[in-house]
């Protein structure tokens, strides 16, 4: 591994897509560091201390300095360690615009639909609309991939860029999702470039060495799932 070492630390949560986005990151950097898992509902003095404004997972802390959210340490990472390793964004500041552009648009498409629906918040009829918007979503892009990858491999051309990360944390909630539903996010027939996108992302060393096993993640699902149902019933029952 390259440098960093013992001067990086971070907090976070084996299951969090914001987390695995740092680990990307730090992984595609080749960047060594601590890694230390937060009880999300029992947050440590040093989580609190170190993001005293959220309180949230992820943050990264460099030589005892804390970065918070998650693409924020993306781009410190790209940034404090522009020597090392490859770029994670782009050197001309449009197509750098085009890149936080997309990412973004994965954090208020996707991510935050995703986060909604599996932790239990969307209803019934809100969850149905959510996938409507999710479907919209995948194929806006379909065509940002077409166009930010220039007929290579990923978003960010021949090697992994910012958009990549960002859609990537989120790789093994998606193969839960299709395990479990048994539909592909990401179908061959609508989608034939996210498609092959996943499958080349999922197999990356990078990718590989970060991931979420997906069974466990399915079994946290089903968890999730269940506690929902559950508190569901529970306040229909007391407003009957």
């Amino acid at each position: 591994m390259a440098e960093g070492g013992d001067e990086l630390k971070l907090l976070g949560s084996w299951s969090s897509p914001y987390v695995t986005r740092a680990k990307l990151a730090l992984a595609v950097k080749g960047l060594s560091y601590e890694n230390v898992d937060e009880d999300v509902h029992n947050k440590s003095g040093l989580l609190l201390a170190s993001n005293p404004v959220h309180k949230k997972i992820p943050v990264l802390i460099h030589s005892g300095v804390p970065v918070c959210e998650s693409m924020i340490i993306v781009q410190y990472i790209d940034e404090a360690f522009a020597g090392t390793g490859p770029p994670i964004l782009p050197a001309d500041p449009h197509e750098r615009a085009v890149a936080r552009f997309w990412a973004a648009y994965v954090d208020d498409k996707l991510v935050s639909q995703w986060t909604n629906s599996s932790r239990g918040k969307a209803g019934e009829g809100r969850s149905a609309e959510a996938m409507k918007e999710m479907v919209v979503a995948v194929e806006a892009l379909e065509g940002a991939l077409r166009e930010c990858s220039k007929g290579k491999g990923f978003f960010g051309g021949d090697g992994v860029g910012l958009v990549d990360i960002a859609l990537g944390s989120m790789h093994s909630w998606l193969m839960a999702i299709e395990a479990m539903s048994g539909a592909k996010v990401f179908d061959p027939a609508r989608t034939p470039l996210l498609a092959a996108w996943m499958e080349r992302f999922g197999a990356l060393d990078a990718a590989r060495a970060v991931l979420p096993d997906v069974g466990r993640v399915v079994e946290l699902a089903k968890i999730r799932h269940g506690q929902a149902a559950a508190a569901s019933t529970s306040s229909n029952n007391k407003q009957e």
